[in-house]
């Protein structure tokens, strides 16, 4: 294990996994609780997910030879790492930096009553993101939203995912997960 994935791990067993009785977003009971958004909007927890959330997207784009452009997912939980991957792109490889998007849960009620905001455009190849996947429900809506708006969703890149069968869902429609963290990876 790398020093910035032990370092990102410890920072989310510190922030963000809590244990006992919980009602999660899927309506699942759940003895774990992983609340990402606290690690991710955190400046260290930021640097380190763009780090190395970099790495492991640049290595699918170099290994499968993709060409993508933009990077996104469901607001607000994916909005941190998506700006942090985008911004450790342009640090780091400033000629393949990944532009960022945001997905809104419902269109947006005013203005050009968009869904999708930020640096997007049909016809782009993109990546999706997400904080955790569970059931992989809010991965796959935004999927949806994306191809309905011109997008191609290459892969799909997650903080955590709490292996309970969501990467399968997403997995089932053709797009690979790339998770920087498993369940057993971090608690174990």
């Amino acid at each position: 294990m790398s020093e910035n994935t032990a370092a990102l791990k410890a920072l989310l067993l510190e922030k963000s996994v809590r244990t006992g009785e919980f009602t999660l977003a899927s309506g699942k009971k759940s003895d774990l609780y992983i609340d990402c958004r606290v690690t991710a909007m955190d400046p260290f927890g930021a640097a380190l997910i763009g780090e190395l959330g970099w790495a492991a997207v640049r290595e699918k784009i170099v290994a499968d030879n993709l060409s993508i452009q933009s990077i996104g997912g469901m607001t607000l939980g994916a909005d941190p790492i998506s700006l942090s991957i985008g911004m450790a792109s342009a640090r780091r490889n400033p000629d393949e930096a990944l532009q960022v998007y945001t997905v809104r849960k419902e269109p947006k009620g005013h203005g050009a009553g968009k869904q999708i905001e930020g640096n997007f455009a049909s016809g782009q190849n993109v990546i999706v993101v997400d904080d955790v996947i569970t059931t992989g429900g809010s991965t796959l809506k935004a999927i949806d939203v994306i191809e309905k708006a011109g997008g191609t969703v290459k892969f799909a890149i997650v903080l955590v995912d709490r292996e309970e069968g969501g990467r399968q869902a997403i997995e089932e429609r053709g797009i690979e997960v790339i998770p920087l963290f498993t369940r057993t990876t971090l608690l174990s």
